[in-house]
């Protein structure tokens, strides 16, 4: 069979190329490099002993310049699609949009009709990514992340990337390097973050839906200001598989919806196992049709449980506090039965957080870009190496918030090791386990997400402490299931000086199913 011209230029172009010199991908590391290493770590070499090391670590370097010639398998980009552009301040007036574009999916399925924002932690093919921050800026994604293919797969439109916080290193809405995002109901509060940009769009109808991430509150704290529904799914249902993330034992992503239905349309189609490519995930996982099962009249039988150390935080609104309560009474006129519980340590899910979250701040995002190491799944080097770079040469560019979590992560771990996060990570099933039991004496808890209305966005100029303490001041309810790995939602349910109250329901693991039945009930009251 006659070989076509394609294939003898490319047995040309081998033949021609053995011969030849090329520049290896990496190099071998200098003796200078060597020696710095060396006293660095406090080992003490000789200039002998170095040279030694360098020749074997010359030959080791060799394994990884082949590697980089051999071609990776990656995720599947399966609809065409235009880069798209970033709009101009007429076409974002909540600065909730990072980038627009348009990629249509299949000519049918559960989603056909749809509009789907994506969070910029998400990668999708060919569309610039920036994760909030000005030093990723330039990057643009060569793979669609598993949920995008889904939502395509499923007919939905994705019709840009929408705003985050910067790094997603806060809960409002001002630390973007793009600019603040705007809260729909007033522009000149916070909209919550990270997911800002998501809540708003969802809010302002510009889309139907969109995909939110949460580490530390980051889907339901915009979802609470923003006046949309929420979900921060089971841990481990939603594969995470192609999106940036801060530390793999907290990253979720989730829906956010204007109603409790298209909320869990959009959750049925993303869920389920990815075949290995995220191992945070179980292999057994089961997806029901949630937009079918959820609706129903009445809660005859559930126990919504109204959770004590929920309410009365010293910066909590009483009135907030009031208008969850009676949302939450207004249950027993379908059926519900509503009972006070008390998990103690819900007081410390936000220390506990801290010593997680600070830690995978310096390490998991500086060292890693995001993504971890030390686990079977799917890496994406391309971002990887590009947030590599980018964090180690941009660090004065980043915003206070992430400044201060580099410092104070560096800080604990040349000093104390890693103890703390080691000993939160311990502690988190304690926490998990309360509320496990507490699930033996009602079927979902109840709080406010945020236990005060939207906060007024910071006036240019505010000090460093105002913009943490801003940045950082709303998760005292939301931290505690990103530890616990429960399904927890938040759902408007009232009005207050014409702000949204957001009202947080969680239920058991992997029973999405109540929560939106729940939840389901509760907009049908307040609608």
């Amino acid at each position: 069979m006659m070989a076509t011209a394609n294939e003898v230029a490319q047995a040309l172009q081998k033949s021609l190329m053995v011969d030849l010199h090329k520049t290896p991908a990496v190099s071998a590391p200098t003796l200078s490099e060597l020696r710095e290493i060396a006293e660095r770590n406090n080992i003490h070499l000789s200039e002998d002993d170095l040279k030694e090391y360098q020749e074997f670590m010359s030959e080791s370097v060799k394994a990884m310049t082949r590697i980089d010639r051999l071609p990776e398998p990656t995720l599947p980009v399966k609809y065409p699609r235009i880069p798209g552009y970033r709009p101009p301040p007429e076409e974002n007036l909540h600065n909730a949009w990072y980038w627009k574009t348009h990629i249509e999916g299949a000519k049918s399925g559960k989603l056909l009709g749809k509009k789907i924002a994506i969070k910029d932690t998400v990668m999708v093919a060919g569309v610039p990514m920036m994760n909030g921050c000005r030093a990723l800026e330039g990057y643009t994604a060569d793979t669609d992340a598993t949920i995008v293919t889904r939502i395509l797969d499923a007919g939905g439109t994705i019709s840009g990337k929408s705003t985050n916080e910067n790094l997603c290193f806060s809960g409002s809405s001002f630390t973007t390097g793009k600019g603040p995002v705007l809260n729909p109901h007033d522009p000149t509060r916070s909209a919550g973050g990270s997911s800002s940009g998501s809540a708003v769009l969802v809010a302002t109808g510009e889309v139907d839906m969109a995909i939110g991430g949460d580490q530390g509150g980051s889907i339901r704290l915009p979802a609470a200001w923003s006046g949309i529904v929420g979900l921060k799914p089971t841990f481990g249902l939603v594969p995470y598989t192609g999106a940036m993330g801060l530390d793999g034992s907290i990253d979720h992503l989730g829906p956010m919806a204007k109603t409790v239905q298209d909320c869990a349309l959009l959750l049925e189609v993303i869920a389920g196992y990815d075949n290995g490519l995220d191992p945070r995930q179980p292999t057994n996982i089961a997806v029901p049709e949630y937009s079918k099962e959820i609706q129903v009249d009445r809660l005859d039988g559930i126990k919504v449980g109204l959770l004590k150390e929920g309410f009365g935080f010293p910066e909590s609104d009483p009135r907030v506090d009031e208008a969850v309560r009676n949302a939450v009474r207004k249950l027993e006129s379908v059926g519900a039965e509503v009972v006070d519980v008390s998990i103690p340590l819900h007081y410390e899910s936000g220390h506990i957080w801290n010593c997680i979250g600070i830690t995978s701040k310096f390490t998991g995002t500086r060292h890693t870009g995001g993504f971890g190491s030390g686990y079977n799944g799917f890496y994406p080097t391309s971002l990887i190496t590009t947030a590599g770079m980018a964090f180690r040469s941009q660090t004065n560019d980043f915003d206070p918030s992430i400044k201060a979590s580099i410092m104070l992560g560096d800080y604990m771990q040349s000093h104390y090791y890693g103890k703390y996060y080691a000993k939160a990570q311990n502690l988190r099933r304690l926490l998990r386990d309360a509320y496990d039991q507490t699930f033996e004496k009602c079927d979902v808890i109840a709080m406010p997400t945020i236990p005060f209305l939207p906060t007024k966005l910071p006036k240019d100029g505010c000090s460093i402490k105002d913009s943490l303490i801003e940045a950082n001041n709303m998760g005292q309810n939301v931290e505690g299931t990103n530890l616990t790995g429960h399904p927890a939602l938040s759902i408007n349910c009232s009005t207050l000086d014409e702000l949204p109250v957001g009202l947080m329901i969680v239920a058991k693991h992997f029973n999405e199913t109540m929560l939106l039945k729940v939840a389901y009930n509760v907009e049908k009251m307040t609608c």
